[in-house]
C-alpha cells in the first residue's frame, strides 16, 4: 500500500498505537485489516457462520413437509426457480452491502438515511425473534436430557396419560356380513362373534399417541390457552437459561469465539443428518416413506396451482434468513476485497441441499413408522413442532436402541438452532458496536452477557404452561410480514434510489470489474424480478391472513390484538425515523427529502485506504459524531 494521507498508518487499516493504553475490541486481533473493528480470522469462519445462520430448523421440519405437500420432486422446480430469482439476489445485495461499508444492518443506511428505519426494525424483529427461537432450543435440550433413560419416556403410555392414551388406533365400529347381510356394529360385536370387518369400513375411536401426550402433558404442561397462563415450568426455564449460557460464552469475544465454535456446531448436525439416514433406509417401510417426499411419479400439475409457488418462495426466503439484518452484520466482518458473490453461491447451494438431504433422512424413519404402525405415510407426516416433538420422536420410539437414535436427533436440533441464534444475538451486539463502539470496545463481554440476560427473563413468558402459545403468536406476526416489509423497502431503497448502476460499480470496488454480460441475470433480478415477487408474496399473506391458531386451540381476541401490537412496534420505526431524518435536514419541504435520500457524508469504505477516487471527500468514520443527527432510543438517527 502506497503512504497514506493520516499520519501514524503504516498500511491498510494498520497503524502505530502511540497512546499508553493496550485495551482493543475482543472481535480485532493484529493480523486483522481493520483494526477498530475487527475481521473474521479466516474465511473458514464466516462460511460457516453464514452456513449456521442460513440452515436452521426450518430446514428440517418444514421443507421437507412442503415438498409433500406440493407435488414431491416437482415442487423442487418452484423452489430452485425461487432461489435464484428472489432468495439468492437479496443474499448477494445483503452480503455486499455488510461487506462494503463494514457497518452493521441500522448504521449501513448511512447508504439512505431516509430509510435508516428499515434497520431499525430489522433490529427489533431480530429481537423478537431470538427471544423464542431460544425456547424452542430449551425445548429441543429438554428432550435431550430425557433421552437418557433406557426407556424413552414417550415410547408408552406412562403414569401421566389419561383414557385417550393408545400407541395403536382403536377401532370404534365398521361393516361386516352376518348371515349374508352387511351390518354396522361396534367393534366388540364384531370381535365377540368373530366377525371380520370391511376393508374401507372401519371408524377409529379419538385417541392421542404417547409422543402427543407427552408433549402436551409432561413437556409442556400445557394450559387450554393463552387466556390461562398458569405457572413457570421450572425445567424449561431452566433449560432456557442453559441455552442462553451457551449463547453467552460462544459469544464472549465476539466473532472470534463464535467463528470457531461454528466449526462444530455447524458441521456435526450433517454428520447426525448422515447416520439418520443411512440407519432410516435400512428400516422396513423406508422406501414408502421416501416415495411420499419425491414422489414415485412427481404430481407436475401441481405446478398449475399459485399455493405451490408461493410456498416455494417463502420458503427460500424465509430459510436463506434475508432482511433479518444478520446477513448484513456477520458481512461486515470480512476484509474489503473477499468475494461476496462467490461466498453468496456458496451458501445459498447449501442451504437449499441441506433442505433436500434433510427430507430424505425424516421421511425414510416417518416411513418405518407408519410400516409399523399400520398406518398410511399420509397421517404420520407433519411439520413444524408436530414433527420435530411428536412425529419424529414416535418414530425414533420403535427404533432398537431408541435413546441413541434420539439423543443424536435433538442434538442435531440444538445445533442447528444455536448457529442461527449466534448470528442473531451477534446482530444485536454489532449494533451496539456501530453506534457505541468506544463502550463495545471497553465493555464487550458484559454487555454480551447483559443482552442474553435481558432476553432470558423476556422469554420467561414462553415457558409458562401457556408458553407455547406465545412462541407461536410472535412467529405468526413478528417473523412474517414485519420481514416482507423490511425487504421490499431496501431493495426498493438500494436500486431505485440510491441506485442500482451505483451499487454496482461498489461491489466492483470489492471483488474487481466485470462485464455487462455478468451483471445482466443480476440487473433483471433487482431492477424487476425480485421486488415484484416480494411485493406479490407480501399481497398474497395479507390477503391469505388468517387469525393465529395453535391446533385446534383459537386465540383470543386480546391476543391477536397483543400480536398487531408487536408487528406495528418492530415496523413503525419506518415512518418515525423518516420524519426525523426530514425534520434535522435543513431547506424546504421537498430539499430536505431529497437531501435524505443522499448518502450520509460518512457513507463509504470504513477504511481510507478502500475509498479510491469515488469516495475520497469520504469523512473520516471516526468524525462520524458530528455528522449524526443525535441519538434517540439509543438508535443512530
Amino acid at each position: 500500500m502506497g503512504m497514506l494521507s493520516l499520519p501514524g498508518f503504516l498500511s491498510c487499516g494498520k497503524k502505530k498505537d502511540f497512546s499508553l493504553s493496550n485495551e482493543k475490541d475482543a472481535h480485532a486481533s493484529d493480523s486483522d485489516e481493520n483494526l477498530e473493528r475487527g475481521n473474521w480470522s479466516n474465511k473458514g469462519d464466516y462460511l460457516l457462520s453464514m452456513v449456521g445462520y442460513a440452515v436452521g430448523l426450518g430446514n428440517v421440519w418444514r421443507f421437507p413437509y412442503l415438498t409433500y405437500q406440493n407435488g414431491g420432486g416437482a415442487f423442487l422446480i418452484p423452489y430452485t426457480l425461487m432461489l435464484a430469482l428472489a432468495g439468492l439476489p437479496l443474499f448477494f445485495m445483503e452480503c455486499s452491502l455488510g461487506q462494503f461499508a463494514s457497518l452493521g444492518p441500522i448504521s449501513i443506511w448511512r447508504i439512505l438515511p431516509l430509510f435508516q428505519g428499515v434497520g431499525v426494525t430489522m433490529v427489533i424483529i431480530s429481537t423478537f425473534v431470538s427471544i423464542y427461537y431460544n425456547v424452542i432450543i430449551a425445548y429441543a435440550l429438554y428432550y435431550l436430557f430425557a433421552s437418557f433413560q433406557k426407556v424413552l419416556p414417550w415410547s408408552d403410555c406412562f403414569s401421566w396419560a389419561d383414557e385417550f392414551c393408545s400407541k395403536t388406533r382403536l377401532v370404534s365400529d365398521c361393516n361386516a356380513t352376518l348371515n349374508g347381510e352387511i351390518i354396522h356394529a361396534n367393534y366388540s360385536f364384531i370381535t365377540s362373534n368373530n366377525l371380520t370387518c370391511m376393508n374401507g369400513t372401519m371408524n377409529y375411536k379419538p385417541v392421542q399417541f404417547p409422543s402427543e401426550q407427552y408433549w402436551n402433558k409432561v413437556a409442556l404442561q400445557r394450559s387450554s390457552g393463552l387466556d390461562e397462563t398458569g405457572n413457570i415450568v421450572w425445567y424449561l426455564a431452566l433449560c432456557l437459561l442453559l441455552s442462553w449460557m451457551i449463547v453467552g460464552a460462544a459469544l464472549f469475544k465476539g466473532i472470534k469465539s463464535s467463528g470457531k465454535v461454528v466449526y462444530f456446531t455447524a458441521l456435526f448436525p450433517y454428520v447426525i443428518l448422515l447416520i439418520l439416514l443411512v440407519r432410516g433406509a435400512t428400516l422396513e417401510g423406508a422406501l414408502d416413506g421416501i416415495e411420499y417426499y419425491i414422489g414415485r411419479q412427481s404430481n407436475i400439475t401441481k405446478l398449475m396451482e399459485a399455493e405451490v409457488w408461493k410456498d416455494a418462495a417463502t420458503q427460500i426466503f424465509y430459510s436463506l434468513s434475508v432482511a433479518w439484518g444478520g446477513l448484513v452484520a456477520l458481512s461486515s466482518y470480512n476484509k474489503f476485497h473477499n468475494n461476496c458473490y462467490s461466498d453468496a453461491i456458496f451458501v445459498c447451494v447449501i442451504n437449499c441441499v441441506t433442505s433436500v438431504f434433510a427430507g430424505f433422512a425424516i421421511f425414510s424413519i416417518l416411513g418405518h413408522m407408519a410400516f409399523v404402525s399400520e398406518r398410511p405415510v399420509s397421517e404420520v407426516v407433519d411439520s413444524g413442532f408436530d414433527l420435530a416433538f411428536v412425529a419424529y420422536p414416535e418414530a425414533l420410539s420403535k427404533l432398537p436402541v431408541s435413546p441413541l437414535w434420539s439423543f443424536l436427533f435433538f442434538f442435531m436440533l440444538l445445533l442447528l438452532g444455536l448457529d442461527s441464534q449466534f448470528a442473531t444475538i451477534e446482530t444485536l451486539t454489532t449494533t451496539i458496536h456501530d453506534i457505541y463502539p468506544e463502550v463495545m470496545k471497553k465493555l464487550r463481554i458484559p454487555i454480551t452477557l447483559g443482552v442474553c440476560i435481558l432476553l432470558f427473563f423476556l422469554g420467561l413468558i414462553c415457558v409458562t404452561q401457556a408458553g407455547i402459545y406465545w412462541v407461536n403468536l410472535i412467529d405468526h406476526f413478528c417473523a412474517g410480514w414485519g420481514i416482507l416489509i423490511a425487504a421490499v423497502l431496501e431493495i426498493i431503497g438500494i436500486i431505485y434510489i440510491y441506485g442500482g448502476n451505483r451499487f454496482i460499480e461498489d461491489i466492483e470496488m470489492m471483488i474487481g470489474k466485470k462485464t455487462r454480460v455478468f451483471w445482466l441475470w443480476w440487473r433483471m433480478c433487482w431492477f424487476f424480478i425480485t421486488p415484484v415477487l416480494l411485493m406479490a408474496i407480501l399481497v398474497w399473506s395479507l390477503i391469505t391472513f388468517s387469525p393465529p391458531t395453535y391446533g385446534s386451540v383459537l386465540y383470543p381476541a386480546w391476543g391477536t390484538a397483543v400480536g398487531w401490537c408487536m408487528i406495528i412496534f418492530c415496523v413503525i420505526w419506518i415512518p418515525i425515523v423518516a420524519i426525523l431524518k426530514i425534520v434535522k435536514a435543513e431547506g424546504n419541504l421537498c430539499q430536505r427529502i431529497v437531501s435524505c435520500c443522499r448518502p450520509a457524508a460518512n457513507w463509504g469504505p470504513c477504511l481510507e485506504c478502500h475509498r479510491g477516487e469515488r469516495y475520497s471527500h469520504v469523512v473520516d468514520p471516526k468524525k462520524e459524531k458530528e455528522h449524526e443527527i443525535p441519538t434517540v432510543a439509543g438508535f443512530v438517527y
